[in-house]
């Protein structure tokens, strides 16, 4: 069997980082990690600045979808994480691989 690289995850993200991967100011990541406390849980560094972890990433795709593309409020959003995380993961998840077939298709189709 051929040895594969392992795929490298980084442990720890800097808010300006995750401001850059969403599209989205730093002070909205910055609300948005205070306003969802419990559920987004960045750690602090030495000089205080946030650091999201894989898994901080994770809800904030779900907590984009929901308020981004769902047009939720944040604590109805907030609300829909207590009470189903897994549901809305899969839901986010969902949406994010039909937009990925979508281009996918419109590539092929500018192909032809």
């Amino acid at each position: 069997m051929p040895y594969k690289e392992p795929k490298i995850e980084r442990l720890q993200y800097a808010i300006s980082e995750v401001a850059e991967m969403f599209g989205e100011k730093i002070s909205t990541i910055r609300y948005w990690s205070d306003k969802f406390e419990g559920i987004l849980n960045p750690v602090r560094n030495n000089k205080g600045n946030r650091m999201f972890t894989p898994d901080d990433l994770d809800a904030l795709k779900i907590i984009y979808y929901l308020v981004k593309e769902r047009g939720m409020t944040l604590d109805g959003a907030k609300k829909r994480l207590v009470e189903n995380r897994n549901g809305e993961r899969m839901n986010a998840e969902i949406v994010n691989r039909l937009e990925n077939i979508k281009l996918e298709l419109l590539e092929i189709k500018n192909l032809i």
